[in-house]
């Protein structure tokens, strides 16, 4: 992904910042003898990752601009400027850190150290910071410097009353599913699955394939003539983009569930496919395999590393979709268990509340 914004955009993003660090200042005086959580201008929506978590979040602990007690900052949404970290930490207020990706080379094309060492102010200075995964920790301590100060791996999280698997589901053949927003640097991901997924085609199995998610007209383009070069319309359908309401009925239509992205921290996609009872064939790479049980997916090899991405081989990948179909009711099953165990948002929000408690104690 390209860093290159237009001078538009750049002073936008400049005010946007003051306007947090002045909401910072105002909104530490006052009364803190309740619970009261500051997202640090980080927008609550029902696409995107960092979107769905901040509304996740705020159905629990509301958004407070004014007499806030806890200041809550998530890694991909660096919008307070140092100056105000610092004021926070001079006002006593909890900074707690919600440590998601970092930059390098494989997936950004820009300057990563600058864009580190602005993630890294307030990854030194938060008192608490929930990892996604442990891959995030890893690559956070390789790329942002070894922090002092606690902090616990937290996957994210899903309402597992919400996602849930369907029980009319009754497909005439194996439906996969792959799901993301979907821009030109990330093209490799449906490549890779149409060409993997025309070769098992080619040997005899019969499925379908499903890629829902909003695409770039780039993407469309290139996509749509992919799918006639391979000869798989009739097998494969684009079904568009869709919302957090939406999300459950497109899981739990599907049988099987397909990502590719290398070096994924944390997808909130892979966790919500295990709770519909989607078992995962993956990219054995970034915070996936941590997600995902032996039972319920099957991991595809590739070279880890940060400065290129690695794709499984088409061959491989066409192995994966069979072997996934394998005793799939089991698999599914799995899934399903696996999600429920792991992956409970009352659980998630529970840890977040103890340490909120526990923070403001060590005040």
């Amino acid at each position: 992904m390209s860093a290159i914004d237009p001078v538009y955009k750049r002073c936008l993003r400049a005010s946007f910042r003051l306007l947090q660090g002045i909401i910072a200042i105002a909104g530490s005086v006052g009364s803190r003898s309740v619970l009261r959580v500051w997202y640090a201008g980080a927008r609550a929506g029902d696409i995107g990752g960092p979107l769905v978590k901040v509304q996740r979040l705020k159905e629990f602990f509301p958004d407070c601009r004014t007499s806030f007690s806890h200041a809550y900052l998530l890694s991909n949404c660096p919008y307070l400027p140092g100056w105000a970290l610092r004021w926070l930490k001079w006002r006593g207020i909890p900074i707690i850190l919600n440590q998601n990706g970092v930059y390098y080379r494989a997936w950004f094309d820009g300057d990563c150290a600058s864009k580190n060492r602005e993630m890294a102010k307030a990854w030194h200075l938060a008192d608490y910071v929930f990892y996604q995964s442990n891959f995030c920790k890893v690559t956070a301590e390789k790329f942002l410097g070894v922090r002092a100060g606690p902090g616990e791996v937290l996957f994210n999280a899903v309402d597992i009353e919400h996602f849930k698997p369907d029980p009319k589901r009754n497909n005439v053949r194996p439906v996969f599913l792959h799901t993301g927003k979907l821009v030109t640097h990330m093209f490799y991901r449906v490549e890779a699955l149409l060409r993997g997924f025309a070769l098992a085609r080619g040997r005899g199995l019969d499925a379908e394939l499903r890629i829902a998610g909003w695409m770039d007209l780039n993407v469309q383009r290139k996509a749509t003539v992919l799918l006639s070069e391979l000869a798989l319309e009739d097998r494969v359908s684009f079904t568009g983009p869709y919302d957090q309401g939406r999300a459950p009925s497109v899981y739990s239509a599907a049988d099987a569930y397909v990502t590719l992205t290398f070096n994924d921290a944390c997808p909130s996609a892979v966790i919500e496919a295990l709770s519909c009872g989607l078992p995962v064939l993956y990219s054995d790479s970034g915070g996936v395999p941590e997600l995902v049980s032996k039972k319920s997916g099957v991991g595809l090899s590739v070279e880890n590393g940060y400065d290129k991405v690695d794709v499984p081989d088409v061959e491989a990948i066409a192995e994966g979709l069979k072997e996934i179909l394998s005793g799939l009711s089991g698999r599914q099953s799995a899934a399903r268990e696996h999600a429920m165990k792991a992956f409970d948002i009352r659980n998630w929000i529970g840890r977040h509340r103890t340490v909120f408690k526990l923070i403001s104690k060590g005040k």
